[in-house]
């Protein structure tokens, strides 16, 4: 058999592999949330005996899912629309306008790339400023959060639009908003819903920044949600997997929805200066 064929053959069961490793795990959840308790427990990748689709009823009414949802999805979508959007303005000043200020100024944002969050700080400031316990410190903390990324990669873009393009844009008469929205902003579509899909997986994944900056239930997310669920029903493994399903599927919706813009966004953003 030709050597090149062998190779193929060898790459594509190394793949169906690797497959099988990211795919096995979620197929169990999957499978598990509709069995009973009894079959649940023995976590096996048999099909139920018995489709239990209450399940999930049970897990939205037992784990207040609703309030959860409704909070993950407000601090998601704000913090990474509001985020991104300020993040792309910023990142095209810095861009266009080159002085020594400016790259200090670029270079300390990059910085929070490489420093983790120091929450002990950070509630010591919202305590002072009346944020704890609030959605908007939450949403807050979630935007600052992500300027650091969204910045380097949105910047690393602008790079490689034309400046020719602002010139003639302002010779026909566009100021600078109309300049950023509807010149910059249509050429950046890609790289921003990367930052937008990627940032907002993030937010939605969170679990330590709720759990520091709020103590009610009223305003925990999914995550917490999950894991306050978790804490009552440790037996009912039927439960927590339709759970951990339930938490699950928004990203992954928001993930296929926009996964053709994340390799051509991430490549966009690989320019170098």
């Amino acid at each position: 058999m030709n050597k090149k064929i062998l190779q193929t053959i060898w790459k594509q069961i190394l793949c169906v592999l690797l497959c099988l490793i990211v795919v096995a795990p979620f197929y169990m959840v999957l499978i598990n949330s509709f069995k009973t308790k009894a079959e649940a427990s023995r976590m096996s990748l048999a099909l139920p005996t018995k489709w239990m689709f209450s399940n999930y009823t049970e897990v939205i009414e037992k784990g207040k899912l609703i309030q959860g949802f409704l909070n993950s999805m407000l601090y998601a979508s704000s913090a990474t629309f509001i985020g991104v959007i300020l993040c792309a303005m910023a990142a095209f000043v810095l861009c266009r306008k080159r002085s020594r200020f400016n790259n200090f100024i670029y270079y300390f944002i990059i910085c929070g790339l490489f420093f983790p969050v120091n929450y002990v700080t950070l509630v010591r400031v919202f305590q002072t400023m009346n944020l704890t316990n609030t959605r908007l410190g939450i949403v807050i903390t979630f935007t600052s959060a992500m300027i650091p990324f969204c910045v380097f990669t949105i910047r690393n873009f602008v790079i490689s639009v034309p400046v020719e393009m602002d010139e003639a844009a302002v010779i026909d008469g566009a100021g600078p908003l109309s300049l950023f929205f509807k010149i910059i902003v249509p050429l950046l579509k890609p790289t921003l819903v990367t930052c937008f899909i990627l940032q907002f997986m993030g937010v939605w994944s969170d679990f330590l920044t709720p759990l520091y900056l709020s103590s009610k239930s009223r305003l925990f997310p999914m995550t917490m949600a999950v894991y306050q669920f978790f804490g009552k029903n440790t037996s009912y493994w039927n439960y927590i997997f339709a759970d951990i399903i339930l938490t699950c599927l928004p990203v992954i919706l928001v993930y296929l929805i926009g996964q053709k813009y994340i390799v051509s966004g991430m490549i966009s953003g690989a320019v170098k200066e």
